[in-house]
């Protein structure tokens, strides 16, 4: 994936595959995989390692344009009226009287006062932070170039990855920014060796996708439960 064009993330669905054979027995093993990720192969870049994508936000942009026009608009309407020896509108009376009257400790005040608080946070937050959460910064191998690999895509390779082991009849993969969750359900050898041989291939895997910042593996293992 090259520079944002400005998409907003979606929550999906674990990726899962399942093979045909079935086993029995019950158990679990779990460990947390530690590696030496690669370094990276930075030439010329000015971003540090993990520089995240920014977002466009067209959405809350398109919003604040649109709602600043109406209220400029209107206010720009008005005044034109007023020099123009015409009476002002009602709801600007009514405006002008209300702000006259009411006190500042005043319920609807406070609340008006709340809202505009909470709306003019939230719009700094977005200026602040970069988002696309979902889309995880490549290692650059040339200073022009950015490259990015959304999140679901690299749990669809660890997924394939981790279905080539011996004994594993299903996996389910959760890659988030600094953690990739693995929990398989193995019906034969042995759970430790299951569980080591996911260790060494994901790490492997994890290593292969080019990121900047590679996530931490964590593997689960367990027997497939009884059925009825």
């Amino acid at each position: 994936m090259s520079e944002p064009q400005g998409s907003e993330g979606t929550t999906q669905r674990m990726p899962v595959i399942e093979k045909d054979d079935t086993g029995h027995g019950l158990g679990q093993s779990a460990s947390a995989a530690a590696y030496d990720p690669l370094p990276p192969t930075l030439d010329g870049a000015d971003d540090g390692p993990g520089h995240r994508f920014w977002s466009a936000r067209r959405i809350p942009a398109a919003v604040v344009a649109v709602v600043l026009l109406v209220v400029a608009g209107a206010f720009l309407y008005d005044i034109v009226a007023v020099r123009a020896h015409r009476p002002a509108m009602h709801w600007r009376r009514a405006l002008a009287r209300q702000l006259a009257e009411r006190p500042l400790d005043d319920i609807w005040v406070l609340v008006g006062a709340g809202v505009a608080a909470v709306l003019g946070l939230w719009l700094l937050v977005l200026a602040a932070t970069p988002g696309l959460r979902a889309v995880l910064p490549m290692r650059r191998t040339h200073p022009d170039v950015r490259a990015g690999l959304h999140r679901d895509a690299a749990a669809l390779v660890l997924r394939d990855r981790a279905m080539e082991v011996a004994g594993v009849q299903s996996v389910r993969v959760r890659a988030h920014r600094r953690r990739v969750d693995v929990r398989a359900v193995s019906h034969f050898r042995e759970l430790d060796d299951v569980r080591a041989d996911l260790d060494a291939v994901l790490a492997d895997a994890i290593r292969g996708l080019g990121l900047t910042r590679p996530p931490a593996l964590s593997v689960h293992v367990r027997r497939p439960g009884r059925k009825g």
